[in-house]
């Protein structure tokens, strides 16, 4: 059978080939896709040949360290750490030893950042203290992923010795968590202006979320400069008020993560997918979360013992679809 794809979608993948980025308009049309059409499989293709050449065939590893699990009063909806949920109705935080250890290991199994999350009310002079213990303990570039922030916070994460931070303008900003997205892109700018990379992800989707909305962020991450960003999927914990909504399968974010690479054209240094998994490595995914500690996925206060992979089951997965893992990472090269 010949394969042919519609006009329309081959000039959109031509576009996304040539690293020009693509409109909210172009983004919506590719996620429309039907799941198992040709169109899909060839925007999968033209995603993967994209960051294989961009990214060298490098395969990112950036080890997540969750440094306390809490009933946390925000009450994010698709977060298993929300007090309304119920799953977490004491405070566990992980000591520095712990927090220590942990880096120490992901160092040694060559992991290319360390990402430090912390819930909304974790205290921010703390998570200065742990940067700035694991600067000095550990040569492994540094991430932050907390609260909306200042500038005069901004410098003091630089000072500690982070390089970059994470934050997303999430799907159902406002409607399903108590921030607003005006908020929530005032920190992007943030971090921007006082010279710290920022990191990004679409999520967390779900059959919910309309195109057009996920289109938006897509496109917003290109605007914004973000450094990679990607696609994460909702995971329905026990009690998660979206179990009636179901969830998307690893395919359809295998979809998403190609429409995303398109859109992002020549900007970013990396593309992730969360949680990890191979399909997504054939689709312009090439960097990976390992995680222990505190995940709002997850009912266990430490992930490693449920559902965090390990870095070595990471780099396993890299190497079996064909990416690096061992390439030096040049994603905080400035």
């Amino acid at each position: 059978m010949a394969w042919r794809i519609s006009p329309k979608i081959e000039d959109i993948l031509k576009k996304g080939e040539g690293l020009e980025g693509l409109s909210d308009e172009e983004a919506v049309a590719l996620l429309s896709l039907e799941l198992h059409s040709k169109e899909v499989y060839a925007l999968m293709e033209t995603a993967n040949a994209v960051s294989r050449e961009q990214f060298n065939g490098k395969g990112e590893n950036h080890f997540h360290i969750g440094l306390n699990a809490e009933p946390c009063p925000f009450n994010c909806r698709f977060c298993s750490l929300a007090k309304e949920i119920g799953i977490f109705t004491s405070n566990v935080e992980f000591t520095r030893e712990e927090v220590v250890t942990w880096a120490r290991m992901a160092e040694s199994q060559h992991a290319d950042a360390l990402n430090l999350m912390t819930t909304g009310t974790y205290g921010f002079n703390r998570l200065l203290e742990i940067g700035s213990v694991l600067n000095k303990d550990v040569s492994t570039p540094l991430v932050a992923n907390t609260r909306d922030i200042s500038h005069r916070e901004g410098e003091a994460l630089l000072k500690a010795g982070f390089v970059g931070a994470y934050h997303a303008v999430r799907l159902g900003e406002g409607r399903d968590t108590p921030f607003k997205i005006e908020k929530r892109i005032r920190t992007i700018t943030v971090l921007k202006d006082v010279g710290l990379l920022w990191m990004n992800c679409v999520e967390p989707v779900g059959p919910e979320h309309d195109f057009r909305e996920i289109a938006y962020l897509m496109v917003l991450a290109r605007q914004y400069g973000a450094t990679y960003s990607g696609v994460m999927r909702r995971i329905n914990f026990p009690g998660s008020p979206f179990e009636k909504e179901g969830m998307i399968s690893e395919l359809e974010m295998a979809r998403m993560v190609a429409v995303s690479r398109l859109v992002m054209g020549d900007v970013p240094r990396a593309h992730c997918t969360h949680e990890p998994h191979s399909a997504s490595l054939l689709a312009g995914a090439n960097l990976f979360f390992p995680e222990v500690g505190a995940s709002p996925r997850d009912g266990r206060a430490d992930t490693g013992e449920g559902r965090g992979k390990s870095l070595a089951a990471c780099r396993q997965m890299f190497i079996e679809m064909g990416w690096d893992p061992d390439l030096p990472s040049k994603l905080f090269c400035r």
